[in-house]
């Protein structure tokens, strides 16, 4: 599959990026790209480390430094580690790209326990505002500039049942976003969001190695197909290069369609 980001080879050149959750999916596509096109990465994993030591080993064999570190996105103390590591290593961060994240308790409100909802607010909402915190002091110290990517979901537009927790946590995403937007503007800082639909990662499973499950759900979207973290990945680079200099406080929906068609259908 070819990668939309590989028409800007080494548009990072000379950057370093933090991206969590980079040992699987959408956030190892993303640290990939990020290599590819010269980049050093942060590569962040909670708790499958040989899976982050391969990342890092890819990485590696793109050309570009890579570090490897274990953290806790819902506890304060455990970012501050991440980024305390990383700038011992790259001395300076210049992209932050929060991936990491959980699918919640899949329970309707009605049986979703105070421990659920809050597990899944401190990993999808906590983690991210602890994180893009640390990041804009970091890049005002520096004298600004930067960029921030927020991985966030159709679901910070789009409601589904049994997710009230993922739901207010994405929404909370994208608000937080749009804070950090007009707030870190004149520090030059670029805040964005990226909303992927269906697409083909760890997170949903049914999907995984399974061709026909692909295609059986794949036919309910409009482009006729789940997304891959590739995708997404091109898209992330855009997002941290040049190219986007002048855009900020945006989401951008990659879901073939999806949130068209779901709003069509009801």
């Amino acid at each position: 599959m070819a990668i939309a980001g590989h028409l800007c080879m080494n548009y990072l050149q000379g950057k370093n990026a933090i991206v969590t959750g980079s040992d699987s999916g959408i956030g190892r596509a993303i640290a990939l790209e990020f290599a590819a096109n010269g980049a050093g990465v942060v590569v962040c994993y909670h708790k499958n480390r040989k899976a982050a030591g391969e990342v890092v080993q890819q990485v590696k064999e793109k050309g570009q430094s890579a570090l490897e570190v274990q953290v806790d996105m819902g506890n304060e103390e455990s970012v501050d580690a991440l980024f305390d590591k990383a700038f011992r290593e790259f001395r300076t961060i210049d992209i932050l790209v929060n991936n990491a994240g959980t699918n919640g308790a899949k329970k309707q409100v009605i049986d979703m326990t105070t421990e659920e909802f809050d597990a899944t607010l401190r990993s999808d909402l906590y983690g991210p505002f602890f994180a893009c915190r640390r990041m804009a002091r970091h890049r005002i110290e520096q004298g600004g500039r930067g960029k921030i990517i927020n991985i966030s979901s159709i679901h910070e537009e789009v409601m589904f049942t049994d997710a009230a927790d993922y739901n207010v946590a994405k929404g909370g995403l994208r608000n937080l976003t749009r804070t950090l937007a007009l707030e870190l503007g004149p520090h030059w800082i670029n805040v964005n969001n990226i909303g992927p639909g269906m697409i083909v990662t760890p997170m949903n499973k049914d999907l995984m190695n399974d061709p026909e499950a692909q295609k059986e759900k794949g036919s309910a979207v409009p482009l006729p197909r789940p997304g891959y973290p590739e995708e997404i990945a091109g898209l992330a680079l855009f997002l941290a290069s040049p190219a986007s200099d002048y855009i900020t406080g945006a989401t951008y929906f990659i879901d073939g369609g999806l949130m068209l068609k779901m709003a069509r259908e009801v």
